[in-house]
């Protein structure tokens, strides 16, 4: 399986109307200088919205939306994908059933990070979309910090 790029998630957001090129050439420049997720510096330079986005790629993809905010997220299950994980691909975990792990993340066509969740925890990702703010407060409630 090929590792999804952040260049790929940009050109999916300039097809999709919800930047321009010229957005996503600066939003790549910046987090070469200074890493951070694609989605959460496109947001912060208000090229666009993190709702428009998780739309976004509910509707293209078929990923179901999944909103964290006031979700209870059993802290066994959060704990099985570290913290610092969590937050380099901006998901987290929020419920088990059996041998399936049920992700929410900002980013599901990051293929690299879910391929190293199920690499981590030996279980098979289901994978909801959720904006980066959801998931970095989600991380905040579960792991205390």
């Amino acid at each position: 399986m090929r590792k999804q790029t952040p260049k790929e998630l940009g050109e999916f957001l300039v097809e999709s109307k919800l930047i321009t090129a010229e957005n996503l050439g600066q939003a790549l420049e910046i987090q070469k200088q200074k890493g951070g997720l694609l989605t959460q510096i496109l947001v912060s330079l208000g090229h666009t919205n993190e709702q428009a986005i998780a739309q976004a790629l509910t509707a293209h993809f078929g990923y179901p939306y999944l909103p964290l905010a006031g979700y209870e997220i059993d802290g066994e299950i959060c704990k099985l994908i570290p913290e610092n994980v969590c937050r380099q691909y901006g998901l987290i975990a929020v419920d088990r059933v059996g041998s399936l792990l049920t992700l929410a993340m900002s980013n599901p066509l990051n293929k690299q990070a879910i391929e190293d969740v199920e690499m981590i925890t030996h279980l098979k990702a289901q994978v909801f979309v959720t904006t980066a703010t959801d998931v970095s407060e989600a991380i905040k409630r579960s792991y205390k910090t």
